[in-house]
């Protein structure tokens, strides 16, 4: 009975003694506190986000998953460059369709480099009367 004691009681004061040193019982904390991780942008400010940034984008883990804010923030961030992005997209394809329609109605070729000579086709307008199949004599 004696030794069941002895054991219950040497088993109490180890116990006490862990959880002393673990918790930091003493005057000086043996497990120090550890400022949380946060969120660092890693997605470039100076240049539009491109999809090297987004794999290499590692979020910092919390108990439960992902932060919140973090996710939040790099998706809203990624979604503004999606948005500016597609308005580009928009304003240059409506400009190039304003270029193509205009010079459907002009007779110009838009792919025709500046001071390129094209030869004449029959049928063009500038074309001399000779390249036209008329004769110049009359």
């Amino acid at each position: 009975m004696h030794v069941f004691w002895f054991l219950l009681l040497t088993m109490v004061v180890v116990v006490t003694a862990v959880t002393l040193a673990v918790v930091g019982g003493g005057g000086s904390a043996v497990l120090q506190d550890v400022e949380p991780e946060r969120f660092t942008d890693p997605l470039p400010a100076s240049r539009p986000v491109g999809r090297a940034d987004v794999e290499a984008l590692r979020l910092p883990m919390a108990a439960r998953g992902y932060r919140m804010a973090d996710v939040d923030e790099a998706l809203s961030r990624l979604g503004a460059e999606l948005a500016e992005r597609d308005a580009r997209i928009a304003e240059l394809e409506s400009a190039l369709a304003g270029a193509q329609a205009s010079a459907v109605s002009t007779g110009t070729d838009l792919f025709e480099q500046p001071g390129e000579d094209r030869p004449a086709e029959p049928g063009d307008r500038g074309a001399a009367p000779a390249d036209r199949g008329e004769e110049t004599g009359r």
